[in-house]
């Protein structure tokens, strides 16, 4: 399936899922038949798809029902949507679906759908569709998202937790293998992808803490997992939540046989390519600038101008926005905003002793960048360092060239 038909039908399907929430008939209970379950989407191809999703299955054969119940819906059409979305304040909304609908929304999607049937009471399966129902309702759906601590998987934890009570134990079973929030980010991306590698950039020092086993959930997969290892009251002694396991759709292999040439070209557009061919470049023009006694101030320029604009970036994502993954970011350490102004600058005076004294600076900065990714203050981005040591023998060249400029004016 191409590329533009998996968008086509992606936008097709989240489009279904939101307007069909207005259709579906109101219930007021179940029947002894009815069995809600937790639904896992494995990971899809494109970036937002990589760390897969989660839902409600409500079915009642007695009456004729199967509705999905999905917290991980968001509205397109909404007042400054994309101005939202860039400073935090993305609403997403609990919309409801024929179960049918949502389930060939994946299926066409080739993403796996794994539902695991909760082993609750006719009285706790009532109390937690009634909840589903209301939450559902125009005045009660939205809901401030947010990607660890608030999103379509941990809502189906918290939900739980609402309606079972003290009925509802976790217990010490779920025990997964420590990992920051960045690791688990990092698990479900490739790292020599552009989208990881914006990722790693945009997001600060605050996700290079380990996750506690709860807050693994707010990735769907550790949601079924977390649950399967839960307990709840029964009739007569505890039991597990999960009275069944079942995978309802198993993707089908998509790695196609690629050519020699198309792996090529491949990599060669890679993050780590790319970024090693520029850290070659500054590597080479420093030679050559050396060799002849002459640098080339268009180089700086460029280095100070585009690092500054990063950092500027960086800034407003700290500072100006809600997203509390963007704050603490030592990305600043080699992206620092101040550079765009020497830039500017430097269009009036191509070398001063200060200049030199600035790449001085810029030089510490980078040797406390590599500190901090070794003592665990921050993970940068592997694809990165290619590029860091390029700029770390530029700048140690250039600030040499610019003292002796200084000291022996032409």
């Amino acid at each position: 399936m191409s590329a533009l038909k998996k968008t086509i039908y992606g936008l097709l399907g989240i489009c279904f899922i939101w307007m069909s929430h207005g259709t579906l008939r109101a219930q007021t209970s179940l029947s002894d038949q009815a069995e809600i379950s937790i639904l896992t989407i494995g990971p899809g191809e494109a970036l937002y798809d990589r760390f897969g999703h989660s839902a409600f299955r409500v079915s009642d054969p007695t009456q004729k029902l199967d509705w999905a119940f999905n917290y991980g819906t968001y509205d397109f059409n909404a007042p400054n949507f994309y101005g939202k979305f860039v400073q935090g304040q993305m609403m997403y909304a609990l919309s409801v679906s024929y179960f049918d609908a949502f389930f060939t929304h994946y299926k066409r999607q080739n993403r796996s759908v794994q539902e695991q049937t909760l082993n609750l009471s006719q009285e706790q399966k009532n109390q937690l569709f009634a909840y589903l129902q209301w939450n559902a309702q125009a005045g009660n759906r939205s809901y401030r998202y947010d990607f660890f601590y608030d999103n379509c998987a941990t809502r189906i934890r918290d939900v739980l937790v609402k309606n079972l009570g003290g009925a509802l134990d976790y217990g010490q079973a779920f025990k997964p293998e420590p990992m920051t929030f960045r690791q688990l980010i990092q698990n479900q991306v490739p790292y020599n992808n552009w989208g990881s590698v914006g990722m790693d950039i945009a997001i600060g020092a605050v996700v290079d803490v380990p996750a506690t086993p709860w807050q693994f959930q707010f990735l769907p997969k550790y949601v079924a997992q977390a649950h399967a290892e839960a307990s709840v009251n029964g009739l007569n002694a505890r039991e597990l939540l999960i009275k069944s396991d079942e995978v309802l759709f198993q993707p089908a292999t998509t790695e196609l046989q690629k050519s020699s040439l198309m792996r090529l070209l491949m990599f060669l557009g890679s993050p780590l390519m790319i970024f090693s061919v520029l850290g070659l470049l500054l590597v080479l023009r420093s030679w050559w600038d050396h060799q002849r006694q002459q640098r080339c101030i268009h180089t700086d320029r460029a280095i100070w101008l585009l690092t500054g604009v990063i950092g500027i970036l960086l800034v407003l994502l700290w500072f100006a926005t809600d997203h509390l993954a963007t704050k603490m970011n030592y990305n600043l350490l080699w992206a620092m905003p101040t550079s765009a102004i020497v830039a500017l600058l430097s269009f009036r005076q191509k070398a001063a002793p200060w200049m030199a004294q600035y790449q001085l600076f810029l030089v510490l900065m980078l040797i406390l960048m590599v500190m901090h990714q070794f003592t665990g203050v921050q993970s940068f981005a592997p694809a990165l360092w290619p590029l860091i040591a390029g700029l770390m023998i530029r700048l140690i060249y250039s600030r040499n060239a610019i003292k002796k400029e200084v000291e022996n004016p032409s």
